[in-house]
């Protein structure tokens, strides 16, 4: 049987059980729990049946992910311990990022003797960071100021919030902050898992190599070259567990928290979801236009990399694919290597936007309305604060409690947060990869290096 007709089986399938569940919310069908969950299982065989027929990882990453939401909601007890399985795909991730950084970064530099490229790709990189995040950050305080999400906030969820813990965050002086850029010891660094550090160490080690005699250059380069290229084959490797880390990923986190955590702050992560919608359709679209990206492809090659951050919630799990990614898109792997790591802690236009937003929410649900020069000065306070932490667990939620109690506003609103933080951080780290992944071919087009007119034919997933 061919794809269309499983693909149509499948669509079929899904109509049905929305159809039976719509009927049976509003009361106008009484159907048994039993009889819901034997259908929704039965459309998930046919959406099975269609990735099998279709044999592309990214469908069954995002057929996983549907798999894994249903397994959570039906057996939550099961689900919470199926974390092993996703902390295990992240691990794996996480022993590719170091060497493949260095290799490409090397080879990057030392390899094509330009060191003035180098830096023109460095001031570029950070202006156009700096201008997309801006605009994420007037996004992000105009969409919070609009819905006022945090005004009404039921204030007996406050005692709740309190039996949450966060640990207290160490306060950063701007020297720390400048400090954590360059690398200590760069055994540390990688295994803190620090992308900035890796990055900057590589490139002084590129420039090292570069200035050296042929034959001290060429052995190293060559092996630098081999590194790169195993490591990109180490990725394939470990992608194909990917549709098995993501399950398990989105299975702990339904069954963990389950759907009511939500409730009253529908509003909030509906407020954060739609200035995402619109931060992409205002600043991306229009840049993706400018540069003259074909769009199109340009989402269907990203798409892997983008549901896997989306799923385990982790910018680096999804750099290994972003990479290959933008390549097969044209753009030159010197400028993938030092753009897009870079971007990993200059460009998290999603984690800016949700900063804002989160910033002014826990002022409206305490009740302490902040002026628009307030607002401005906390968030740029946390875009500070926030460099250099990626590693962190719900880092950006550490970063928030340490802001919010050095400008005198109390802390149980991010507590609040915490309940739904999992279903922010997927839609907030998902646009981190995009991001960055757009940022690439910025920087490419804007040096010349790719005429997107000219692509090859794309390959199959």
């Amino acid at each position: 049987m061919n794809k269309k007709l499983a693909a149509l089986y499948a669509l079929i399938a899904v109509a049905i059980v929305s159809f039976t569940h719509t009927l049976n919310h509003y009361g106008w069908l009484e159907v048994p729990a039993l009889v819901l969950m034997i259908l929704r299982w039965l459309a998930i065989a046919t959406i099975v049946w269609f990735a099998i027929r279709r044999k592309s990882l990214t469908t069954w990453i995002l057929v996983s992910m549907i798999v894994g939401a249903e397994v959570g909601h039906d057996w939550p007890a099961v689900a919470v311990n199926f974390q092993v399985l996703s902390k295990i795909f992240l691990q794996m991730i996480k022993t590719i990022i170091a060497p493949l950084l260095f290799g490409t970064l090397v080879v990057g530099i030392a390899g094509h003797s330009d060191i003035r490229q180098v830096g023109r790709m460095g001031w570029k990189s950070l202006l156009y960071f700096e201008i997309v995040t801006t605009f994420a950050l007037v996004i992000g305080l105009a969409a919070i100021n609009i819905s006022q999400a945090g005004a009404g906030i039921d204030e007996s969820l406050r005692k709740n919030a309190m039996h949450e813990h966060i640990e207290e965050p160490k306060q950063q002086t701007w020297q720390d902050i400048v400090l954590h850029v360059f690398p200590e010891n760069i055994a540390k660094s990688i295994y803190h898992g620090d992308i900035l550090p890796i990055v900057i160490f590589s490139v002084f080690f590129g420039i090292s190599l570069l200035m050296v005699k042929e034959k001290f250059r060429g052995p190293m380069l060559a092996f630098c070259e081999s590194l790169s290229e195993v490591m990109f084959k180490f990725t394939n490797l470990v992608m194909y567990y990917a549709p098995i880390g993501v399950g398990a990923a989105i299975a702990f986190t339904v069954g963990h928290g389950g759907l009511s955590v939500l409730g009253s702050l529908l509003h909030l992560l509906a407020t954060l979801y739609v200035a995402l919608i619109v931060f992409i359709l205002v600043v991306f679209v229009p840049v993706a236009l400018i540069i003259r990206l074909p769009i199109r492809r340009f989402i269907r090659e990203i798409s892997e990399p983008v549901s896997i951050a989306f799923a385990t919630t982790s910018s680096e799990s999804a750099l290994p694919k972003a990479m290959e990614a933008m390549e097969r898109m044209g753009v030159p792997r010197k400028v993938i290597a030092f753009v897009m790591p870079t971007g990993y802690s200059f460009n998290l236009d999603g984690s800016t936007l949700y900063l804002a937003l989160a910033s002014v929410f826990v002022s409206q649900a305490a009740g302490h309305p902040l002026t628009w020069e307030q607002q401005i000065l906390m968030v740029f306070t946390l875009m500070l604060t926030s460099k250099g932490v990626a590693g962190v667990p719900r880092a950006t939620l550490v970063i928030i409690l340490g802001t919010v109690h050095s400008f005198g506003l109390p802390t149980w609103p991010v507590f609040l947060i915490l309940g739904i933080d999992e279903l922010m951080d997927m839609a907030r780290t998902s646009v981190n990869v995009i991001g960055n992944c757009l940022a690439t071919a910025v920087i490419a087009r804007w040096e010349k290096e790719v005429d997107f007119s000219k692509l090859p034919p794309e390959t199959k997933a």
